[in-house]
């Protein structure tokens, strides 16, 4: 795996292959819980990580939730939406291709959290 993540990165902040091969493009973004992943955020990820990065496992990780219509362009095209609660399940261990075999369309949820008060 290899980190290219940064300014002029065209969607991909890090660029790895999988143990079968596979290329895979990662996306990040940190966002406020409260807020959502839109299908229109998706649907660029999709474009750069194929065409630009030749991407086989397309995955976009976010530290809030994606919205519905999100999710099924996520499930249509075959991209591996990561949101916040599936990101606690890989980081502890669960293995990516557990969590791409999800039927992503119907999972989760696009409800936005509530912001943290200090």
């Amino acid at each position: 795996m290899e980190r290219v993540g940064g300014s002029g990165d065209l969607g991909a902040d890090v660029i790895g292959y999988l143990p079968d091969g596979r290329k895979i493009v990662v996306q990040c973004k940190r966002f406020a819980k409260h807020r959502s992943v839109g299908s229109r955020d998706i649907q660029t990820f999709n474009g750069t990580a194929r065409a630009e990065h030749g991407a086989d496992v397309p995955v976009f990780v976010a530290s809030c939730v994606f919205t519905h219509p999100a999710r099924d362009f996520a499930a249509r095209h075959g991209l591996c939406p990561i949101d916040v609660d599936l990101l606690g399940f890989w980081n502890s261990g669960t293995t990516l291709s557990s969590l791409a075999e999800l039927d992503i369309g119907r999972s989760g949820r696009n409800r936005k959290l509530s912001p943290d008060h200090d």
